[in-house]
């Protein structure tokens, strides 16, 4: 196992970020895996469980690209599958998570709630503070260049 010696670690910059999404999103992916669900679903589903009411799918399509970035159909082919793992269900119009899928995001939060506590335990809240200060700002200026290069 390799350690930072975060006193003389280099400043933030795209591929820092990067390395430590990666990292993060690898851990999670294996608990995905074995859940039977991939990292697209799991953010789609836990869209649709966090709203207060069932969703279109188009109004889904949109929240989870905000987060993914993803084309709209692969979003849409994405929401499919989850249908068709009946972690999803059509009620009408609108798509509402199934018990089995609030079951299935309960047990990976579960599963990754320790493994999460490990990796940001320790950190001082004025770096966890600091840290999200600049992601947001980040965040935001890249959407942004994003909506530019879209446009």
């Amino acid at each position: 196992m390799t350690t930072t010696d975060f006193t003389t670690a280099s400043v933030a910059d795209g591929r820092a970020l990067g390395l430590a999404h990666y990292a993060a999103r690898g851990v999670l992916e294996h608990v995905l895996t074995r859940h039977g669900i991939t990292f697209p679903q799991q953010i789609a589903l836990r869209a649709a469980i966090t709203v207060d009411a069932p969703q279109t799918p188009d109004d889904l399509v949109t929240q989870v690209r905000g987060s993914l970035k993803a084309d709209p159909a692969d979003i849409h082919a994405t929401l499919d599958e989850l249908l068709a793992k009946q972690l999803l269900v059509a009620d009408g119009a609108r798509l509402r998570p199934t018990d089995a899928g609030r079951e299935l995001i309960a047990a990976v939060d579960a599963e990754t709630a320790p493994i999460t506590a490990r990796i940001w335990g320790g950190i001082p809240a004025e770096d966890l503070a600091a840290a999200g200060r600049v992601l947001a700002l980040v965040t935001e200026r890249a959407n942004a260049e994003l909506a530019a290069l879209t446009a």
